[in-house]
Order: structure tokens, then sequence, then C-alpha cells
């Protein structure tokens, strides 16, 4: 028998109805999505999430739509195996990021062709970011597992404005 009393963790603080929204300085979720149609699903239920609780709708439909896509691209070119999703606010932009398995190819042409599709399959994606006025690219990841790191940028102004919003 342990003669250390129970210590529980303290409950969190009561949040109040209508208080002030959490700094976005501190809006930042990751998450690992299941490679399979589903993980789009998730992603972006997720995501609709986040942004409501720092009281950012405005920006959904720009961004919900940019998590959507980057989850679906990477588990067309990586399907079965987990994806991470990774959604950050700085200088003024959200910055989503996914790392899917899909390793950079060393023969030039087979490179080429696997960069032609993950682009085609990022099209409609890549329209969203253009008409915020953001920034998207792929590169080889840095994660320890290797693979292929995907990004895109969305100016809080500019994704607020999409669709007329």
């Amino acid at each position: 028998m342990s003669t250390h009393p129970f210590i529980a963790c303290p409950p969190a603080p009561p949040v109040r109805a209508g208080g002030e929204p959490p700094a976005l300085d501190t809006l930042t979720c990751s998450l690992t999505v299941p490679g399979e149609p589903l993980g789009a699903q998730i992603a972006r239920s997720v995501v609709r999430s986040v942004l409501h609780a720092y009281r950012l709708d405005p920006l959904e439909a720009a961004v919900v739509q940019v998590a959507g896509e980057l989850v679906a691209a990477a588990w067309q070119l990586e399907p079965g195996r987990s994806l991470y999703l990774s959604v950050r606010h700085r200088d003024d932009s959200l910055h989503l990021t996914t790392y899917d398995g899909h390793a950079p190819h060393t023969h030039p042409r087979i490179a080429a062709h696997c960069e032609a599709r993950r682009r085609a399959a990022l099209r409609l994606m890549a329209a969203v970011v253009r008409s915020c006025g953001g920034d998207w690219g792929f590169g080889e990841s840095r994660e320890p597992g290797g693979g292929t790191r995907t990004w895109a940028s969305l100016p809080r102004r500019g994704a607020a404005d999409y669709l007329g919003a």
C-alpha cells in the first residue's frame, strides 16, 4: 500500500459562455487520420470545430475545403497508411500541412510523373488557395519516416472573403 495520497488533476477552469475566444497564437491542432476516404471527412470535421472554437467561422468555407483536399490527395497517393494533418495560425494566416508516406522518386521521369499526379489531385485546392491570395507547395518530408509534406497557407482576410463571405 502506498503512503502517498492520491492526487487528482485539478479540474479545468470553467469556460464562460460568450467569453473571449482563445488567442490566435495558441491555434495549433494536429491529428492523424486514416488513409482512406473517411480520413478527409474526419479532417474537415475537426478543422471546422477548431475554427468554431477560435471564432473563425467566416474562414470555414476555404479552410475546410483545403483541409479535405490535402487529406484526399494524400490518401490517393498513399492509400491505407495513416496521414498526418496540422493546422496552425501564424503571421495572420492559417497554415495547413499534411504528411504522407509517399517518398519522392529518384528517377527523374518517374518523379516528374508523380509530381504531375499530385498537382492534378490538388487542382481544386490550388484554385481555393489562389483565390484567397495564399500559397501552397509540396516536397520531401523532413520527418523521420520520410515521405511527402504538402502545405497550404491561407491569409485570414483572403479566406474570410472566399465565396464572398
